[in-house]
């Protein structure tokens, strides 16, 4: 992330939910930026221009925020997202300078196809770091092209970008690659898995079907006839 959005905000002093809607309204944006032991700024940033900034720099924005004449440095920490219409709610954001090393999780991006008949299982989708405010890698590619099964990648194995350091256990365990297990032998280590739990199966209407007709009494042939007086 070498390059910054630059957004302009408005300080405001009005709080609580009937500011916030009145905000979001006018296609703004409520915000706070935290962080440096000062007290929390409160800012009004502009809908369309800030959710572009936001989806172009992924988790880990860094927005240049212009607050009435005097520039910040914000990386995003936490966006709230109406769950029915999609739009941002409200951002909260820590301020940080040029130069600045914070902690991050950045997300794990798998690259390729494994051997066939695998399974990749990304037991980690993010892994923690530290890396400069200004340099904070997107994502981080992981190539699993060829891979055989039996493969496992550690935090440890990740190619890290230049000034990214590693925070999380180097032996914590990434991706995963196992044999694909067919569809007879997941049927059957279910069943097992339920018997020794002590589940019993419902029989399928069609199990009982067969199983009625297995017990019907065979047909001998004409019914035998009246005896005649």
């Amino acid at each position: 992330m070498s390059d910054t959005e630059k957004i302009a905000a408005e300080t405001r002093t009005e709080f609580g939910k009937g500011a916030a809607r009145r905000i979001r309204r006018e296609n703004k944006i409520p915000a706070v930026i935290y962080g440096h032991g000062n007290d929390p700024i409160h800012v009004t940033l502009p809908g369309h221009s800030t959710m572009m900034a936001l989806k172009n720099g992924g988790a880990n924005s860094l927005l240049e925020l212009d607050i009435e004449g005097s520039s910040q440095l914000a990386l995003t920490k936490q966006v709230q997202i109406d769950p029915i219409r999609r739009v941002i709610e409200h951002i909260d954001f820590v301020a940080v300078r040029k130069g600045e090393k914070v902690t991050v999780d950045v997300s794990i991006n798998v690259i390729g196809d494994a051997a066939p008949d695998t399974l990749v299982v990304l037991e980690n989708q993010t892994v923690q770091v530290e890396a400069e405010a200004t340099t904070i890698p997107e994502q981080i590619d992981l190539n699993i092209d060829g891979l055989a099964a039996g493969t496992q990648i550690l935090a440890g194995q990740l190619d890290l970008p230049a000034g990214t350091t590693l925070l999380v256990d180097a032996e914590t365990l990434v991706v995963n690659i196992t044999e694909q297990i067919s569809a007879e032998a997941l049927e059957a280590e279910l069943e097992e898995a339920e018997a020794e739990a002590g589940i019993e199966r419902e029989e399928s209407d069609e199990a009982i079907a067969e199983a009625g007709q297995g017990d019907a009494v065979p047909e001998t042939g004409d019914a035998p006839a009246a005896n005649e007086e």
